[in-house]
């Protein structure tokens, strides 16, 4: 072990401990600090007090010259940031040389969404087999209380309230949200807890020897369900996030409102809804208005 490893290594402990990030999170921070570690040992570094900004430009510049995307190099400088404000209050460094440090210019794209009968036909599934039903709840909480997945995976029984129509999910950095669940969640929710007489404590997707479902199986069953219900989008969780989010916003134009719902902690990252819905709105603009139709040569 080098002599800038161990650092690194209380870090990301602090990450696990403290911060109580997600694993998938650690593993993402843990890559991009050896990147910059690295990059340390081959300039000689025996201490982060020694990394100037200069120094932190040129990992930057290298990168992109390999091909790192302009969001990629965003989430190293975001990793290195994180760290470097910790070891100023560790009193490890005396200043923060990623403070001015800039990766390219980030091309912000939309996120793909499934419009409302392609959402219909993706949960609408049907209820013939026990795996089935365990879908179809699967498919309506999803699109109907715009979960995560690891939110999803992490539910226990005792985290509904079928009677309200909530559920309380643990989200990123440990807050704790109240949801929504519409009607027809709870409907195929009653039909699974009918099905498999769970105990309060039991994970609500249940995967091999009653352990909570992994992600990689839910990630396949709802590719497979849009295959077989004719939704030729590409289709995974995230997307079901994203169409409630923009149908929630263009049904009732409340920002404030679908950040919350989305557990986001900053409304900036819900603003990209806006833009969508905007989108739909010029496209029936362009469909409709006289004025704007280009006249044919």
């Amino acid at each position: 072990m080098t002599a800038l490893a161990p650092d690194v290594e209380r870090f990301l402990d602090y990450l696990r401990v403290e911060k109580r990030y997600a694993s998938g999170t650690i593993v993402n921070y843990a890559r991009e600090l050896a990147t910059l570690r690295a990059h340390a040992e081959a300039l000689g570094l025996s201490h982060w007090r020694e990394l100037h900004a200069e120094q932190l430009r040129t990992l930057v510049a290298r990168e992109h010259r390999r091909g790192r995307e302009s969001g990629s190099l965003h989430h190293l400088l975001s990793a290195c940031r994180s760290f470097f404000r910790w070891l100023l209050r560790e009193g490890i460094v005396a200043k923060d040389p990623a403070l001015d440090v800039r990766a390219p210019k980030l091309k912000r794209k939309l996120p793909q969404v499934l419009d409302v009968d392609e959402a219909s036909a993706l949960v609408e599934i049907p209820v013939d087999t026990p795996g089935a039903v365990q879908d179809r709840a699967m498919l309506e909480l999803f699109y109907s209380s715009g979960l995560r997945l690891a939110e999803l995976t992490g539910l226990a029984w005792r985290d509904l309230d079928l009677a309200e129509g909530t559920v309380r999910v643990l989200g990123k950095g440990a807050k704790t949200r109240i949801v929504p669940v519409g009607g027809k969640a709870r409907e195929a929710l009653a039909a699974l807890c009918e099905q498999d007489s769970p105990q309060p404590e039991d994970p609500v997707f249940r995967g091999r020897n009653g352990a909570p479902m992994a992600p990689a199986t839910v990630r396949r069953r709802i590719k497979q369900w849009a295959q077989s219900q004719g939704v030729w989008k590409r289709v995974y969780p995230h997307l079901l996030r994203h169409s409630f989010a923009s149908h929630m916003l263009e049904s009732s134009g409340d920002l404030r409102a679908v950040q919350e719902l989305l557990g986001h902690a900053d409304i900036s990252t819900t603003q990209i809804y806006t833009h969508l819905d905007f989108q739909h709105l010029a496209r029936v603009y362009d469909a409709a208005h006289p004025r704007a139709k280009r006249r044919a040569k």
